[in-house]
């Protein structure tokens, strides 16, 4: 018997939705969510917002970011000549803060925002106060930050997330074909963007639909 001929995935760019509206709110992120929209009313002028990879802080520091015109950047990207600057718009998102930031530059940010009333918010996989810092004085104000930890998403969510990601990418999934992959995948945003990222591209290399039968094919052991 002939096999379906493979057809070349193109690596298309497929960009993910950051609006408010299409932020998936529930248990695992339902306090964290409130409070970054209840800015400017937060506890401090600078907030930490701390998940595993794709567990949605992105996209919570992007809602913040069109609510308070902040701008964006990446904690390796910070130096600290720069921190005026950063902060022209009096707030800012440096986001994968625990992953090599300068110190002094972060020393002067922080300082710089308390002095100048902007705001600041963080995002990271773990806590402030294990990011690998040496100045005492940035540690003692690390660990003052309040923190807005993201959990695993529940059952329930783990669905909604699957259907979201997918038509991110245009891609229309059966329920059951929803079911099937939250019942194989580990429970986590990651996961769930690897399965629908390895089931679109599998369906467009086999010029086939993204059917349940697919998704066995692809996860089968899983």
């Amino acid at each position: 018997m002939s096999q379906r001929p493979r057809q070349l995935a193109l690596a298309l760019g497929h960009a993910e939705s950051y609006a408010r509206e299409d932020f998936l709110s529930g248990p695992c992120n339902e306090g964290p969510f409130q409070l970054i929209c209840a800015w400017p009313d937060w506890p401090a002028n600078a907030l930490a917002l701390v998940g595993p990879e794709g567990s949605g802080k992105t996209h919570l520091a992007m809602i913040w970011a069109a609510m308070a015109g902040a701008r964006v950047i990446s904690a390796r990207g910070l130096h600290e000549a720069d921190v005026p600057s950063a902060l022209a718009t009096g707030a800012l998102v440096v986001e994968d803060a625990g992953a090599g930031a300068d110190d002094r530059a972060l020393f002067h940010l922080i300082n710089l925002a308390r002095e100048e009333k902007a705001s600041l918010l963080f995002t990271a996989r773990s806590a402030p106060a294990t990011w690998p810092v040496a100045i005492p004085d940035l540690i003692s104000r690390l660990r003052a930050l309040p923190v807005l930890t993201l959990q695993a998403p529940d059952d329930a969510m783990l669905r909604a997330v699957i259907v979201k990601l997918a038509a991110d990418r245009q891609l229309t999934l059966d329920e059951s074909v929803i079911a099937f992959i939250a019942t194989r995948i580990e429970r986590s945003f990651a996961a769930a963007r690897a399965a629908v990222i390895a089931l679109d591209s599998e369906a467009l290399q086999q010029g086939r639909p993204p059917t349940r039968a697919l998704a066995a094919e692809i996860f089968r052991g899983a």
